[in-house]
């Protein structure tokens, strides 16, 4: 479990296939410091484990499934990715509950500055709208952001400079595709009615 609050940027240090998945390398800076063997991290919002330490360098195997599911089948050396560690059980939690586990890919229609903020539309599937809500919770690249609002086919959110700073949305352009993990509690909610109205049964 995360709270979307990016800790830094690691830099991707090289992506192999090895048998049935893929191996990720990613010079992970500060959030090397105290990993373990075994650790969840989330990179660019997709919960991975810590296969092998080198330093500051972390390793990791996707599944196939899991690299096609996201922006990092497009990774390359020297690309910046979004890390988190795992929330503690002692943590302040300032973000939003996050899984790591990515539904889909969005792709940027916008990015673009407004005063001293930017905002950011990303172009969805129609069939993820349901999920969003103005001034919900999205985690884009496993950042804890908050839905501004809510078009068909897309959806905005304002990014502080801070933000735009510390993530890897600095280096993102128009075009671009990002990881989105949705609401958990709009997903169960989604669930809930489209079972009971199936039944034909009131809620």
């Amino acid at each position: 479990m995360f709270t979307g609050l990016v800790e830094t940027k690691g830099l991707v240090v090289s992506r192999e296939p090895v048998d049935a998945s893929v191996r990720l390398t990613v010079d992970a800076g500060i959030v090397a410091a105290d990993a373990h063997i075994g650790d969840s991290i989330a990179v660019n919002g997709c919960c991975l484990t810590v296969i092998a330490i080198e330093g500051s360098r972390l390793t990791f195997d996707m599944l196939r499934e899991t690299e096609e599911r996201t922006n990092l089948k497009k990774a390359v050396p020297g690309e910046g990715v979004n890390l988190e560690r795992a929330l503690r059980a002692d943590s302040r939690l300032g973000g939003h509950f996050v899984t790591g586990h990515i539904e889909a890919t969005g792709r940027i229609v916008r990015w673009e500055q407004s005063g001293k903020d930017y905002l950011l539309e990303i172009g969805i599937d129609a069939a993820h709208e349901r999920y969003l809500v103005p001034k919900g919770c999205i985690a884009i690249d496993g950042i804890s952001l908050t839905v501004a609002e809510v078009s068909p086919g897309s959806f905005t959110v304002w990014i502080i400079p801070h933000t735009r700073e510390v993530t890897t949305l600095g280096e993102r352009s128009v075009g671009d595709g990002v990881n989105l993990e949705f609401d958990l509690l709009a997903k169960y909610t989604a669930k809930i009615v489209e079972t009971f109205s199936a039944s034909k049964r009131p809620l």
